[in-house]
């Protein structure tokens, strides 16, 4: 998507939300490059969309990053993900998960189990209907 195109929202106090959720999400996925685990391309597709409504530049700088840039221009033009992407990110979801519900939360908070077990279901479920490329 060209520049020109961006829908940059004219309220400025809209823009500036956009902005912050924006740069919220860009340093999370950033802290996710070196945090095994830790999703950067799904949090880089969440911070191009709030830049898409506030801020070109930054925009642009995540579609053109090298190390996410080209994942972040597949999903949005609806390619979807690689699937060696896709191994990869099941494979973390479910050794987290796993360490998450079977070692890291006490016993005594099973909904908490529950939610953590449901929340990897539907990454999962995401993630397997994305188009594979």
């Amino acid at each position: 998507m060209q520049s020109s195109e961006l829908e940059i929202k004219s309220n400025p106090f809209i823009r500036v939300l956009w902005l912050a959720l924006g740069l919220l999400f860009t340093v999370v996925g950033l802290i996710g490059l070196i945090v095994p685990g830790l999703p950067t391309t799904p949090l880089m597709i969440v911070a191009a969309a709030c830049f898409f409504r506030s801020s070109k530049r930054l925009f642009n700088w995540v579609l053109s990053n090298k190390y996410f840039g080209n994942y972040v221009k597949d999903f949005r033009e609806g390619r979807g993900m690689p699937r060696k992407a896709k191994f990869i990110a099941l494979g973390f979801i479910w050794l987290f998960v796993s360490i998450s519900v079977f070692v890291g939360i006490p016993d005594h908070l099973v909904y908490v189990k529950i939610l953590t077990f449901l929340a990897a279901c539907t990454g999962t479920g995401v993630i397997i209907t994305l188009p594979t490329y």
